[in-house]
This record gives structure tokens, C-alpha cells and sequence, in this order.
């Protein structure tokens, strides 16, 4: 790799111009200086100072999937914007046909493509379908979307509406009305105070009770996470799902599932829903489409809701929707080309593999007193936080942001539960890119361990 022109006063200068004209996500600035990174390769990071680290969060937020430094997308976006970078969605462009083709011949039941640019975005478009498809059908008052304790669904207002994280919605309300929170899947942590297996499924029950309260003719939908990532990387058990879609059908409620974080391999399959034993009405993904490399998202339908909403009033009754960067072609271009990577380098078996190297190692790391559960599927894995085992007192957010700080510290980047949920930021989050090794995989592992005994204190 060509070496980096980076350090002194260049830095310096980099950081002065960062400080006076950005504004970061999730910041409050005045405080430690944000990180500012310069190059990328693979799973390697360098910030303007030449300092290396390996990247164990794809990218911050689990979306550079198949890793940095990727010549050939970058190489299929330029050729992409050189014919043609853009037209209007409402006409079409060559690479959104040939992505919907390829993604839904992986995407069981679904049948059309909507193209946006934001996972937010692609959940916002399939409430408004749903919203639309009971106004077409003559039922005004079915507009409600059932959505999950600390599942998250986008930072737009109806995404934010339909999150179950209070700290991210603190202070932005009011927000749109039409939403009906149900509780969490967490076995370890269950809202029930019950034990599984002989708990009765009582989280998914209670979801049809709490539809029953509400009225189910009030009902359109609902949205989940097939696993929920930033609200603590939350596997539900088996039966759960295909009791939520038994009581779904049984009153003609359509479903969301929200892949915006698991689909594209994250979990080692291409999309998460089918291994569930579901079939959604709309699947919507984002992140990883493209790995990051252009900004797109997807809201997939099946047949079905795609015709009842042309068979609507000819003025009003349609779809009257639009994204202008739905109409981008080169994101279609990136998403394909990383398709195209995920196929040719098999990296979906890679991802279960490594997955479960990760897994057996973070694992490994139970015998910390502080660290009370490890979770997850494929390549993205979650170890929740506790300052009693007992008692399972989650430890103080400050000391899980020192864990990860001290990981940063020693050259490793890893996410965390970021002031979510009152209380509960309480879980490390590890989602390395696809391509990882197992000299990756253990190096990420290895640091783990030093982090939690350099902040928390070493094993009995």
C-alpha cells in the first residue's frame, strides 16, 4: 500500500479545519477531538496522524461489508458515472434493472424494487405503502404500525416515531401519531421476568394482546428487526417469528422486516428473513447494499402490494412518491458490483465461519465478572455489560465507553449502544467486514481481552 501523506502539520491542520466547520453525528463537541481518517485497506484504517487500527464495526455503523479500498467498485461507480450517472425514477436506468433482478432472485416472495438513498428512507416509503394500501382498500382507519421495544428504524420522524430508543428520540418530539410499541425479544433480559424455554413465548404473545387492546381494525402493520443490532444485538428464539406472523395473518396484518442492518450477508445468509420462517409483505435494506461505497436502499414488496396499489384511484390512489436519488445509477452500479464480490470470493461462508470464530472468542471472555452475555449471528456479535452477574445491573454506560475507548487505544474499533436506551447502553458490538481472516478475527478477540482487564480489571 502506498504509504501515507499524513502527520504533522498537515494533520493539524485537518483537525483546526474539522473543528471549525463540521458537525458530527451523535456528538457533543467541545470535548476529546473526533478521530479523522485518512485511507482505508481491507479492514485497515489510518487516521491523518499515520496511526493504524483494524475496523471490527464496518465502517462505524456495520455497512463497509466487503472492506475498504475495493478497486474494483470503485472502478464499476466510475465507469457507471461516465455513461450516465443519473435520471429521474420515474423513468428507469440499466444497473436498477439489473440489481432488482439479482436481488430479488435472493429475496424469496418479493417481486418489486423501490429505490431510495437511506435505510430511514426505505422505511419511511413501506409505511407510506401500507398507509396508502389500506386508504385504497377503503379502510381509513387501519393506519397503525406496530413497532418493537429497542428496535431502531432510522433518524427521519416516522422511522424515529416506530424506534424503540428513548434517548434517541428525547427531545424531537411531537412525533407522528399511528405507532403501537410492543415489548422487546431479549431472553436475557426478559420483560417478563420469565425463563426460557418455559416462558410460553409470552414476549410474542404479548404482541397480540397488545394488538387485541389497541383493536386489530386499527392495525395495517408491523416492523421488526430480524435481529435487533443497535438496540443490544437482540436474537430472538426460534418459535418467536413465526408466532408474530401467525398472529399477523390471522388479522390480516402486513409485515415489515427491516434488513437494513442484517441483510447482505451480515448474518452469513443473504437476507435474514427466510431462515426466520417469514414472509413479509416489504423487506427494506440499506447499509451494506452497497457497502457503503454509494449511498442506496431498497424497499422490496411482493406482487401483491405492488398491483393493489396500481388498482387505486387513478388521481390519488397510486404510489405518489418520490426520492430524487432513487434515481441515481451509479448506486446501482456499487450495489451490484458488491453482489458480484460477495459471489465470486464466497464471502457468505466466510462470514459463518468467521461468525463463529468471533462468537467462541468473545465467549471466551464470559468468565469476566463484568461481562454477562454474548449474542449474535454470523458476523455480528454483541457482549452486554453488568456490574453484578447476579443481579445482572447493567454497568454504567461511562465504563462500557471506556471499554471501547481502551480498544480504540490499542488499535481495535468496535460500536457500542450510543445513549439509546435509558439505562441499557450497556453492549459492545463487534460486525468486522466480510472479508476478515482469522489473524483478524483473533487479533479482535485478543484485545477484547487486554481492553476489559486495562478498564475493568483483570479475571478473578
Amino acid at each position: 500500500m502506498e504509504a501515507l501523506n499524513v502527520g504533522g502539520d498537515e494533520a493539524l491542520g485537518h483537525k483546526l479545519d474539522d473543528a471549525r466547520t463540521i458537525w458530527h453525528h451523535l456528538s457533543r463537541h467541545g470535548g476529546k477531538a473526533p478521530v479523522i481518517m485518512a485511507r482505508g485497506q481491507g479492514l485497515r484504517l489510518w487516521d491523518v496522524d499515520g496511526r493504524e487500527y483494524l475496523d471490527a464495526s464496518s465502517g462505524g455503523v456495520w455497512c463497509v461489508n466487503v472492506g475498504y479500498g475495493r478497486e474494483d467498485l470503485a472502478l464499476a461507480v466510475y465507469r457507471q458515472l461516465k455513461e450516465m450517472p443519473f435520471y429521474v425514477a420515474s423513468g428507469g436506468n440499466l444497473p436498477a434493472i439489473a440489481l432488482a433482478k439479482k436481488l430479488l432472485a435472493s429475496a424469496p416472495g418479493l417481486a418489486r424494487v423501490y429505490l431510495s438513498n437511506s435505510g430511514s428512507e426505505a422505511n419511511e416509503k413501506a409505511y407510506k405503502m401500507l398507509r396508502l394500501l389500506a386508504h385504497c382498500a377503503g379502510e381509513p382507519d387501519r393506519k397503525t404500525i406496530v413497532y418493537r421495544d429497542r428496535d431502531y428504524h432510522g433518524t427521519t420522524y416516522g422511522a424515529l416515531a416506530s424506534s424503540g430508543q428513548e434517548e434517541r428520540r428525547a427531545g424531537f418530539g411531537p412525533f407522528p401519531g399511528g405507532f403501537l410499541r410492543v415489548p422487546h425479544a431479549l431472553c436475557y433480559r426478559c420483560h417478563f421476568g420469565l425463563a426460557y424455554p418455559g416462558c410460553d413465548l409470552e414476549c410474542a404473545r404479548a404482541v397480540g394482546r397488545a394488538v387485541a387492546g389497541y383493536g386489530p381494525g386499527k392495525i395495517v402493520g408491523g416492523i421488526f428487526e430480524p435481529i435487533t443490532a443497535g438496540g443490544g444485538v437482540i436474537v430472538p428464539v426460534p418459535e418467536y417469528y413465526p408466532e408474530i406472523s401467525r398472529q399477523f395473518k390471522k388479522h390480516g396484518h402486513k409485515l415489515i422486516i427491516d434488513e437494513v442492518v442484517c441483510g447482505v450477508g451480515r448474518t452469513g445468509d443473504m437476507f435474514a428473513y427466510p431462515g426466520l420462517g417469514l414472509a413479509p409483505d416489504i423487506v427494506t435494506m440499506a447499509k451494506g447494499l452497497a457497502s457503503a461505497y454509494m449511498p442506496i436502499s431498497v424497499t422490496a414488496t411482493t406482487e401483491e402490494i405492488f398491483k393493489a396499489l396500481q388498482a387505486g384511484d387513478e388521481r390519488l390512489g397510486y404510489f405518489r412518491d418520490i426520492s430524487t436519488f432513487g434515481g441515481s445509477a451509479a448506486g446501482p452500479a456499487a450495489a451490484l458490483e458488491n453482489l458480484a464480490i460477495i459471489e465470486r470470493e464466497n464471502l457468505l461462508e466466510n462470514v459463518r465461519r468467521m461468525g463463529e470464530r468471533l462468537m467462541a472468542g468473545i465467549r471466551g471472555c464470559l468468565d469476566h465478572p463484568n461481562v454477562g452475555d454474548v449474542r449474535g449471528k454470523g458476523l455480528l456479535v454483541g457482549a452486554e455489560f453488568v456490574s453484578d452477574k447476579k443481579t445482572k445491573e447493567p454497568l454504567p454506560e461511562a465504563l462500557v465507553i471506556k471499554v471501547a475507548s481502551t480498544m480504540a487505544a490499542n488499535g481495535v474499533l468496535v460500536g457500542r449502544t450510543n445513549r439509546s436506551i435509558p439505562g441499557l447502553n450497556n453492549v459492545i458490538n463487534f460486525a468486522p467486514a466480510y472479508v476478515a481472516t482469522e489473524s483478524d478475527i483473533d487479533a479482535i478477540v485478543d484485545a477484547f481481552g487486554a481492553s476489559l482487564a486495562e478498564a475493568l480489571g483483570a479475571r478473578p
